[in-house]
């Protein structure tokens, strides 16, 4: 296929640290011979693209068209491009591009590679910043584009490309998959609730960890989890002692680990997913006399990335979605600083983006 020219684009970007998202036109690079360029029909918006906008972790370039949950439909694909066609529903996750040669990416698992491209708000190989998927329309290379299945939703498939394969990744890693397990999920939000989907449909006792008394009932009669603990509560905290195989941790504000490991029984593992951004105070006892493992995990490579949407297909996994029109965008972004959605926010960007609001 004979390369097009460089494509304009427009997108949402935030323009400097208030996180303020208003329109912004710039150029996708043309079409190479192992690309995949697919229109934008949605995009889910994670945490970490609120963090960016305002630069809270202090390394955001501006002008930054966030969006790393993004799913469409392809329209163009490159000469030498041999896994998509036109008219496939895809999708791309939170990396566009890493160096392809190190040991992370030989073992598949190119999230950690030191070179990894973010999807939005990193610098690309030819110096160009990578916008993300509050966008009209995305070029990516094939190796990095995930094939959605045909009986998913696009509109809730969106979220699983980061909060689901941020929970995926490390149930399968640390063994936490297997049936019959008892599974503990802290924290019911973008994460924490797809983590009981999955845990549940990979034959897990799931029970979920909060603070509060409010989202028993959501988590019980709306996501299927056995069982809820309030952690504030001591007596219910003291019953389920010994009791889990593995915790998935998606609480990313400071909160006290002994009361989670104590939950554990021998063996047991703690992976923390969330990112709380200051250290929390870890105890070591429980560790040493339970032979207990804290560890992390961040999102997943993409051949696991693939696999964890071919399992959502098959089980009929999505995220629970609130969907939003563009113009939403702000109001959107202060709810989530509250914590005010059930249980992600999705851009209706195909239906609401306009070049000329």
């Amino acid at each position: 296929m004979e390369k097009v020219l460089e494509k304009e684009a427009y997108g949402l970007a935030a323009k400097d640290e208030s996180g303020v998202l208003s329109l912004f036109c710039f150029s996708r690079r043309e079409t190479g011979e192992k690309d995949v360029r697919f229109k934008v029909l949605f995009c889910g918006i994670c945490h970490t693209d609120l963090s960016m906008a305002k630069n809270e972790w202090g390394f955001t370039t501006y002008p930054l068209v966030p969006g790393h949950e993004i799913v469409g439909v392809v329209t163009e694909v490159g000469a030498k491009v041999t896994k998509f066609n036109t008219g496939d529903k895809v999708g791309v996750g939170y990396m566009s591009g890493s160096c392809r040669s190190c040991e992370n990416c030989s073992d598949g698992v190119e999230n950690y590679c030191p070179k990894m491209i973010l999807t939005s708000g990193a610098k690309d190989f030819d110096d160009t910043m990578t916008y993300g998927g509050y966008s009209d329309h995305m070029v990516c290379a094939e190796d990095f584009v995930i094939r959605i299945p045909e009986n998913l939703p696009l509109d809730g498939a969106a979220p699983l490309l980061c909060a689901g394969v941020t929970v995926y990744s490390p149930m399968k890693y640390y063994g936490l998959n297997k049936s019959g397990m008892h599974i503990g999920v802290v924290g019911l939000g973008g994460l924490g609730h797809v983590g009981v989907k999955f845990a549940k449909a990979m034959g897990s006792k799931v029970t979920v960890i909060s603070t509060s008394e409010r989202k028993r009932d959501e988590a019980i009669n709306r996501l299927g989890a056995d069982a809820f603990l309030v952690s504030r509560n001591s007596k219910q905290m003291e019953d389920a002692m010994g009791t889990m195989d593995g915790i998935i941790d998606t609480v990313s504000a400071t909160h006290p680990l002994l009361p989670l490991l104590g939950l554990l029984k021998n063996k047991g593992k703690f992976v923390m997913v969330g990112a709380p951004a200051e250290p929390l105070e870890l105890p070591v006892l429980p560790l040493i006399f339970g032979r207990k493992m804290v560890t992390g995990s961040m999102v997943g490579g993409i051949k696991e990335t693939q696999e964890m949407v071919d399992f959502a297909g098959k089980h009929n996994i999505t995220a629970d979605i609130e969907l939003i029109s563009a113009d939403y965008i702000n109001t959107a972004m202060e709810r989530l600083a509250k914590a005010d959605v059930q249980y992600r926010f999705v851009i209706d960007v195909a239906n609401t983006l306009k070049p000329n609001p």
